[in-house]
């Protein structure tokens, strides 16, 4: 096994929490997704929703439609779908929705978390209904399998949404990616692909340059596998050079740092591990780093 896969895997071992320690066995160790599926049992609400910092950027009870993209998304990497579960989600999104009135879209989050800490970034801009995160929640149901009423009425917001200017930011950017991947009209996918790779030379957030030293979403965020459409989007010296940085930020303690401030001290180990878990499957589909 290589040595910085098995500090990784040590680092999550000791510092990561329940959700990625799972993913980890499910992605590396052949454990079945039905245990991770059992963690996020444990972040589930009545409403059919998922809180409890799930995100962990804010640390609200409440179920808000981030906390539900992260759910599917853990379902998504874990290989496996519990559809009374993700249909609750769906019909959680659909009352959202509806709430907020805006043609199906929903908001990252709502007034709730002022109740609680959170980190900066968290504030108004989060309660206006936007492709981040719907077009990535409608990927990520699509890619699920999950057919619900709601998805069908989001998904076509996004189309609608896509079919003016694009949205300035690499978080939007990289959410209508998602619903691209997984959406069914193929050619129309193709076609919006190509304009969301030209948005991106300008949009906020992105970091293009592997050296760049702030916040930002890169190019490995957008390609996490090396199988991932959207590795095409970009040069491939670019892609490794991305990768290099990604094998050099590894820290002395196994984990990888991150580069905003979330609310707490436990928040920064939850993220880590989540950052951590990511970087591992990447470098390990890119061939950096070797698995058992």
């Amino acid at each position: 096994m290589d040595k910085r896969f098995a500090d990784g895997r040590e680092f999550l071992r000791r510092e990561g929490r329940l959700l990625e320690r799972r993913l980890f066995a499910t992605c590396f160790e052949g454990a079945p997704g039905g245990r991770v599926v059992d963690v996020l049992r444990g972040y589930a609400n009545d409403d059919g929703g998922f809180g409890h910092a799930l995100e962990p950027d804010k640390r609200c009870p409440a179920s808000l439609p981030l906390d539900v993209e992260v759910a599917l998304q853990a379902m998504a990497t874990a290989g496996v779908v519990d559809l009374p579960l993700a249909r609750g989600a769906a019909d959680f999104l659909a009352r959202v929705a509806s709430d907020v009135d805006a043609g199906g879209a929903v908001p990252l989050a709502d007034p709730v978390i002022e109740g609680y800490p959170r980190a900066d970034h968290m504030t108004e801009w989060t309660y206006a209904p936007s492709l981040n995160p719907t077009a990535g929640l409608v990927g990520l149901l699509h890619r699920l399998g999950v057919e619900h009423p709601w998805v069908t009425t989001a998904a076509a917001w996004c189309w609608a949404r896509l079919d003016e200017d694009l949205p300035t930011d690499a978080h939007a950017l990289r959410e209508i990616l998602v619903f691209l991947e997984h959406g069914t009209e193929r050619d129309r996918a193709t076609a919006a692909a190509a304009k969301v790779r030209a948005a991106l030379d300008t949009a906020s957030h992105f970091n293009l340059d592997p050296d760049a030293p702030e916040y930002g979403v890169t190019p490995l965020g957008l390609a996490s596998s090396a199988e991932s459409p959207w590795r095409a989007l970009f040069d491939e010296d670019v892609i490794q050079g991305h990768l290099d940085r990604m094998e050099r930020d590894q820290q002395d303690d196994g984990g990888w740092p991150i580069t905003w401030e979330p609310p707490g001290q436990a928040a920064v180990l939850e993220w880590r591990g989540i950052v951590t878990l990511e970087n591992l499957r990447t470098l390990v589909s890119y061939g950096r780093l070797e698995a058992p």
